[in-house]
């Protein structure tokens, strides 16, 4: 899989390396893109692929395979779907009204262990990278530091997504009590709002929108996210349903091979990121230089992914264990 992107200096350098020689490895060719595609081995089961997404920093490679015609390369054309949040992301996939789900990785496992739906996991996106997700409050608001949260209101997205299971294990971390805690469901481009109008404490929320936030309404941080148990914590990925995976092996293979290009590119290049990051996420080029992006990846591995349900099942969000590993599609180049 590939590491997590931290800014700067030779360790920055160091894991652009390290991508590099993944994407070769994962390809199966040296050279990125000069491997066989499905377009020329012929016979993709879908030629066009529906992606509900959200318009966050996550998405970088997806709209750089995208606009650098990656997926076209691959023979896929692929059209994307908003969504209001992760869970409405992955509902839209249980659903059939698109074909894979981009979503923070707590509903896939949430509706598997719940039996809510049967979702493999086809492609990660990210981690949380320091300063790349936070709980942050604003200047007028009575949190000042994460011992004030306890019976406080915060805003989420909803409930067992990364906003509330991220947060409630910082708090758990610092011994801060989440038991008597208002959550209040707020969509992402709202928050900054609520916390100005006194909707809300303090939030959790992953960037642009800190330094949105932080533009628009003071926003501070509280706490980073990437301490404790959620240092370097896998944060989204791709997922679609068993019976997807199983119909269109030919069609999945290609868009994780786009992904994996337009990853590695991603990686080593953040001059790429940015005018995306304008065009699709609709981000100011001024705050897209200044923001923390999170760490990219892939290729989906197990061992890193299994801290997920692990979170899960101690804050009671699932009713028993899951392997991961059963919940991992088949993966190109592997």
């Amino acid at each position: 899989m590939f590491g997590i992107v931290r800014s700067g200096g030779p360790f920055r350098a160091a894991l652009a390396v390290i991508a590099v020689a993944a994407v070769a490895t994962a390809t199966g060719c040296g050279a990125l893109g000069s491997g066989t595609s499905s377009a020329a081995a012929g016979g993709l089961e879908k030629s066009t692929l529906k992606v509900s997404i959200l318009p966050t920093t996550d998405l970088a490679p997806f709209w750089l395979a995208q606009d650098s015609g990656y997926f076209e390369a691959e023979g896929l054309t692929v059209e994307s779907v908003i969504a209001a949040s992760g869970q409405a992301s992955l509902t839209k996939s249980i659903s059939g009204d698109v074909d894979i789900a981009f979503s923070t990785y707590p509903p896939f496992f949430t509706a598997r262990g719940t039996g809510a739906a049967d979702m493999q996991l086809v492609a990660d996106a990210t981690s949380v990278n320091a300063k790349s997700n936070a709980i942050v409050t604003v200047p007028n608001s009575p949190v000042k530091t994460i011992t004030d949260l306890a019976g406080k209101k915060i805003a989420i997205t909803a409930k067992n997504t990364a906003s509330d299971l991220l947060t409630r294990s910082v708090m758990q971390d610092h011994n801060v009590d989440f038991g008597k805690v208002n959550w209040v469901l707020i969509p992402l481009p709202n928050i900054a709002a609520a916390l100005q109008q006194g909707q809300a404490d303090a939030a959790y929320l992953p960037e642009p929108y800190i330094t949105q936030a932080a533009q628009t309404a003071g926003a501070i941080p509280v706490v980073d996210i990437n301490t404790g148990a959620t240092q370097d914590f896998p944060l989204t990925g791709y997922g679609a349903t068993r019976k997807w995976v199983q119909a269109n092996p030919k069609s999945l293979a290609a868009f994780q091979r786009a992904m994996q290009k337009a990853t590695h590119d991603t990686l080593i290049d953040r001059a790429k990121v940015e005018p995306l990051l304008v065009r699709f996420a609709k981000i100011d080029e001024d705050t897209a230089k200044l923001l923390t992006l999170p760490g990219y990846g892939s290729v989906l591995d197990a061992r890193r992914l299994q801290r997920v349900p692990d979170l899960l099942l101690q804050l009671g969000a699932i009713p028993s264990p899951i392997d991961v590993n059963s919940m991992i599609s088949p993966q190109a180049g592997r």
